[in-house]
Order: C-alpha cells, then sequence, then structure tokens
C-alpha cells in the first residue's frame, strides 16, 4: 500500500469536523449574550476567537463554512422558543418542532455565511478578513430586518439591550449595537501584532475594545442619570388574565379567562379612581368584532373606563387582527395589524394552500389573517396620540413612525403565550424596551400571560407583571422624549459606515501572515 501526498498548496476546501464543532460551540456561546441569559461577556469574547479562527483558515468556502456553523449554533439557542407554537397541540403539531428549530438555525446561519465568504475571497490579510466579516455580518443583520418580509430576532446588538450600553439605539439604533458588538470582537484580530500568536499579540486590541465598551457604557449611565420626563396625568391599567394557550379558545377555560378581564378592569383599591383607560391584551376575547352586539359598552360600563383591547375581525371572507377601544359610544376606532408572522398568522399563496388543508396556526378563524393597510397614529379613549403595535410588529425598528406624525406614545399588545417560559418572551419584551430607546417614547406593554410594562422613554422598566401570573398594573403614562438622533436620521449613517469599512478593508492588499 502506498500513501498519496497531497499536493503542496492545494487547500481543504471544507475544514474537518473538530474544526467545524467548534464554530458551532463558539456560536451557541455567543447566543447567550440575548435575553435572558444576558452573558455579553461571553459573547465578545466567544465571537472574537471565532473571528480570529475563521480569518486564518484559507479559501472563501472554508471561511463561509466556519461562518454558517457558527451561525448554526447561535440561532439555534437564540431561536429554541421556536418549537414552543408547535407545542401548544403537540397531537397534531409536535412532529414538526424539531424541523422548525432546525430550518430557522440553518437559515439564520446563511445570513452569517455571506459575510464569511465575503470576508474569505476579498480579504488579503488576518486583519482585513477580519473588519470584512465584522461589517458584512453588521449589514446582513440590517438586511435580516427586510428579507422575506424581515426576521430582525436575536441580532448581535440585541446582547446590550438590558445594559447601560443600550442608550447608543438612541444614537445608532439597533444596528448601531451590532456595530457595537461586531467592532469589539473584531478589534483584537484587526490590531493584532505581527509575529509569534501569543496573548501579548492580541492585548492591543482588547484595551481598545474593553475602552469601546466602557464609552458606550459610560454613554449609557450619564444618559439614564438624565432627569426623566415628568409624567403625564393619564393613568391607564394593564390587565394580564394569563390566558394559557392551550386552553385560551377551550368553551369552559375562555369563559373563565374572560371573566378574568372583567374582575381585573373593575377591581378598584380603598380610594381609588377608575383609570382613564383600560389595556388588555392581543385577542382578547372569543367573539369578533362584528358580533359583538352590545358587548362593548358594557364591558366598558364594568370596567369604568374605555377598554383598548386586541380582537379578531371579519370583513367579507377575510379574517384581521384588531386593536380597537370599546367605551360607552360603542366601537372606536379600528387598527389592523400589517406585518404578520409568516405561516403563524398568514401562509404564503393562502389560498392556494387552503385548498390543501393548510393554514396558519396561530389564526383562530379561516385560514389565516389578512394584512392591515400599515403603521399608523391613532387617538384612542381622548388619550395623547398613540402608534399601536401588536405583538411581532413591535420587533421592527423600521415601523416605528417619526417626523411630524411621531406620536407620544407606544402601546404593544401581545399575546407571548405562543413564546413558551424559556426564553422567548424575554427577548420580545427586550425588543419593546430597544423600541423605546430608540424612538424616546414610553410604552405600555399588555401581555396575555406576560410580562406586561410599563417602560419609559429610554427603555426603562417602571412596573412589570412576570410571566405565569394573572394580575393588573396601575401607572401613569411616561412623559416623552424629543425625536432622538436615531429617529432623525434612522440606520444610515452605521450603514455607511460599516460600508466604508469594508470597502477599505477589501481595497488593501498586505499578505497573509500568521
Amino acid at each position: 500500500m502506498t500513501a498519496r501526498a497531497k499536493a503542496p498548496g492545494v487547500q481543504r476546501l471544507r475544514p474537518g469536523l473538530g474544526a467545524l464543532s467548534l464554530s458551532l460551540v463558539l456560536g451557541a456561546l455567543a447566543a447567550l449574550g440575548q435575553a435572558p441569559w444576558d452573558l455579553w461577556y461571553l459573547t465578545i469574547p466567544a465571537l472574537a476567537v471565532l473571528i480570529w479562527r475563521m480569518s486564518g483558515s484559507g479559501s472563501a468556502r472554508a471561511t463561509a463554512w466556519h461562518a454558517f456553523m457558527a451561525g448554526l449554533g447561535y440561532f439555534a439557542v437564540a431561536m429554541s422558543w421556536i418549537t414552543e407554537p408547535f407545542l401548544v397541540e403537540p397531537e397534531v403539531y409536535g412532529w414538526m418542532a424539531p424541523f422548525a428549530l432546525a430550518l430557522m438555525a440553518a437559515g439564520g446561519a446563511l445570513f452569517w455565511t455571506l459575510p464569511g465568504w465575503i470576508a474569505g475571497r476579498f480579504g488579503r490579510s488576518l486583519a482585513t478578513r477580519a473588519v470584512l466579516f465584522a461589517t458584512a455580518l453588521v449589514l446582513s443583520d440590517w438586511l435580516r430586518g427586510w428579507i422575506f418580509t424581515g426576521l430582525p430576532w436575536a441580532l448581535t446588538g440585541h446582547i446590550w439591550i438590558n445594559t447601560p450600553a443600550g442608550q447608543l439605539a438612541a444614537v445608532a439604533g439597533s444596528i448601531g449595537l451590532s456595530a457595537l458588538t461586531m467592532i469589539t470582537a473584531c478589534l483584537p484580530v484587526w490590531l493584532r501584532r505581527a509575529g509569534p500568536t501569543t496573548p501579548r499579540a492580541f492585548l492591543p486590541g482588547i484595551l481598545l475594545s474593553a475602552l469601546l465598551i466602557a464609552t458606550a457604557w459610560s454613554f449609557g449611565l450619564a444618559r439614564l442619570a438624565a432627569p426623566a420626563p415628568p409624567d403625564t396625568d393619564v393613568h391607564l391599567r394593564l390587565v394580564q388574565p394569563n390566558a394559557t394557550q392551550a386552553l385560551k379558545w377551550d368553551p369552559y377555560w375562555s369563559e373563565v379567562f374572560f371573566q378574568r378581564l372583567i374582575d381585573l378592569s373593575a377591581a378598584r383599591d380603598e380610594g381609588q379612581a377608575a383609570p382613564d383607560a383600560v389595556i388588555w391584551p392581543e385577542t382578547a376575547v372569543n367573539f369578533l368584532l362584528d358580533q359583538s352586539g352590545d358587548a362593548p359598552q358594557q364591558i366598558a360600563e364594568v370596567a369604568g373606563a374605555p377598554v383598548i383591547l386586541g380582537i379578531q375581525r371579519a370583513q367579507d371572507e377575510r379574517y384581521f387582527n384588531s386593536l380597537t377601544e370599546f367605551s360607552s359610544n360603542g366601537i372606536g376606532p379600528v387598527y389592523d395589524k400589517f406585518h404578520l408572522v409568516p405561516f403563524g398568522e398568514y401562509t404564503p399563496l393562502g389560498d392556494v394552500a387552503a385548498r390543501f388543508g393548510i393554514r396558519a396556526f396561530a389564526a383562530r378563524y379561516g385560514a389565516g389573517y389578512s394584512a392591515g393597510d400599515g403603521p399608523k397614529t391613532m387617538s384612542l379613549a381622548n388619550l395623547p396620540l398613540v402608534q399601536p403595535l401588536i405583538c411581532y410588529e413591535a420587533v421592527f425598528s423600521r415601523h416605528l413612525i417619526t417626523g411630524a406624525d411621531r406620536p407620544d406614545w407606544l402601546l404593544q399588545v401581545t399575546n407571548d403565550a405562543w413564546f413558551g417560559a424559556l426564553s422567548g418572551p424575554w427577548q420580545h419584551l427586550a425588543q419593546a424596551r430597544l423600541r423605546a430607546i430608540e424612538s424616546g417614547l414610553p410604552m405600555m406593554r399588555a401581555a396575555n400571560t406576560g410580562v406586561s410594562a410599563v417602560i419609559g422613554p429610554r427603555g426603562e422598566l417602571r412596573a412589570t407583571l412576570g410571566l405565569g401570573l394573572e394580575g393588573r398594573i396601575d401607572a401613569s403614562l411616561p412623559g416623552h422624549l424629543p425625536p432622538t438622533l436615531w429617529s432623525r436620521f434612522g440606520d444610515w449613517p452605521i450603514l455607511a459606515l460599516m460600508l466604508a469599512l469594508a470597502l477599505w478593508a477589501a481595497a488593501r492588499r498586505p499578505k497573509l501572515h500568521g
């Protein structure tokens, strides 16, 4: 038997299993910076090591493989809650859960693969590969909020939301936070000293990364310490019935949950006046808006105030996930959710799919919901101007209304019972806080099973009602801040900066060094 020698200069197109497994683990560790773990101090070194390994991996295809495996680990951990909706009716949908997680993780990993390939293809040194991967991944985070209707969940920048550094979003938005993550992770490789690979070689970049984080942290602390705008004289009540999804539409339990809403809305402590409005969560009741009869007047009378609630409605043969006001005058203005969850609230080519019995499983009626007209501000219950957001819509910073039509506050009604109890609801809450930071607007959040919250205009939690609890929050509506820099200029300055850095790195010509 004779051994075959590999020809000099021939590179493996795919790294070995051990190397790819390490990238998978590094990606999984990086995901632990997301809520509810908030271990951002693991995310940065995990990404730094990943960037170092990718930068010296050889071919563009090998670099792309490392990026794919890291993305697979990252999204498998960060998006693990995606299995929960399929376990609400496990006898029907449970078999889909592992496939949903695998497809979600693989789909998310593709948004890391392209930056990896770009770094390997156009980077001509370890440093330029590091810069190219970091900047391309920030741009990919932005792209993920748009392509295929968008899913800007578990962005690399979300690791900062629950820290003072998250206040940077008021200046640079969620993409600015992603830039903070990726630049601090790539600096040790970008600024690595030439010569032997020792810890001291990475010291300049590590120190600069620490300085960058400390600067963002200090900015956040200063912003949080600044005087807050005074609360308004508007008093609101958020009601959380804790209607578990598995029982929500059961004929017996739906009546129990409805009675909870009524009792919690009507309850008064001794000497307590009625609020200016009561807020119920998404799809709060088991009847359609067009079949509500005199229920609006009766509900408002028992509550002692107008009730703003999520409700489903029918129009012709279409169904909508909506929000409206019940008062003594009946039904008020109606808002229809426009950014629907693919396959959850609607099915692409839904009319064709319905012929084969395929329907959006989160929709109570029909084969799925129809989309509303788009984001808008509303006047509800004689309250200050509000922008309503139904559940998933609060994930998208691009849906926030700015400029002359800017509202005075944000309202999110949601049913996070779909997301389980481990990570999904906490990540959703974190993103609601991020919308407040970006816009400088307070948010009132009514969640079916939690977490309901009063969120100040800097994203601070004024009051919360945790998961799996029934209860109410009585609070004044916080005041709003002036328009933030992000609300004036959006993501474009950061996108331009990342693109400029990427082009600079691609244009540099030094040879790879050890």
